[in-house]
């Protein structure tokens, strides 16, 4: 697949108010696109959008007319997008038998129908104007099970199959869809957890840099950091081998042992 040069184009990066939303929008401002972010915090995608120098409003991912809205908004702005980053994502912690409802449904709204809105709205608009390219964040724990994180393990599973799915489908009509999966980065969403050196996590802007170099390269999956990549192979080990890594990583326990540093991400996720 050729390489392409995205100055000039119109990029969308959902969930851009913090982490590696705003690291990524940051990257392909500084690489030349026109970036449209999109939150569902309306103060800070604002603020984002300021500091940065990028169109921004709000955005609820989960609400597909929210998504057209948004969309509305950025060809008015912006032009039709060449580029879409499903980028918003949330993750609760803790043992699932104790999780409530809620909490659930906020994970498959948030995680994966929003990928599923997002990829639809964009897809529509990239085949009329003859082809785009569609990023999804997924995550190593798409691959990697984990106890303390079940229901955000299945999401982002799901991404993963998902992109796949809509690559084949789409490619015919010019959108291309890739998948990058991080390992665990340093974000709000790992607040009040304490992962080894084993485990030690990345920065957004390494997250950002590769979701660019993806852009351009239209690659089907990416593993951040690169070294990582094996773990695509986890589902394949038997278990008394993943049990062994888990215990000598720390993932058996990281995700379950979580302290009062992370009331504050739990109480904004549910807001």
């Amino acid at each position: 697949m050729r390489r392409i040069d995205i100055t000039g184009r119109v990029v969308v990066v959902t969930g851009g108010a913090r982490g590696i939303g705003r690291a990524t929008a940051a990257a392909l401002r500084d690489s030349g696109a026109l970036v449209a972010i999109g939150d569902i915090d309306e103060t800070e995608v604002r603020r984002t959008a300021d500091a940065i120098g990028v169109f921004g409003t709000v955005l609820d991912v989960t609400d597909p007319r929210s998504v057209e809205s948004f969309l509305t908004g950025v060809q008015a702005a912006l032009g039709t997008p060449w580029g879409w980053i499903n980028n918003a994502g949330v993750m609760p912690l803790g043992p699932l038998l104790e999780q409530d409802d809620a909490t659930i449904d906020t994970v498959v709204d948030v995680n994966l129908r929003g990928v599923l809105h997002g990829t639809r709205a964009a897809g529509r608009v990239m085949m009329a104007s003859g082809g785009g390219r569609i990023v999804n964040i997924a995550s190593i724990a798409g691959c990697v099970a984990v106890p303390g994180m079940a229901v955000y393990n299945a999401t982002k599973a799901g991404v993963l199959c998902f992109g796949d799915a809509a690559d084949a489908e789409l490619a015919a009509h010019g959108v291309r869809v890739s998948t990058v999966l991080p390992t665990f980065t340093s974000t709000g969403l790992l607040a009040g957890t304490h992962p080894g050196p084993l485990i030690a996590p990345i920065t957004p802007e390494q997250v950002a840099h590769t979701v660019v170099q993806i852009l351009r390269t239209g690659r089907r999956r990416a593993v951040v950091p690169r070294r990582l990549s094996g773990t695509l192979l986890w589902p394949l080990f038997p278990r008394p081998v993943a049990r062994l890594l888990r215990r000598t990583t720390g993932l058996d326990r990281v995700f379950l042992d979580v302290d009062a540093g992370r009331a504050d991400y739990d109480a904004r996720i549910q807001r």
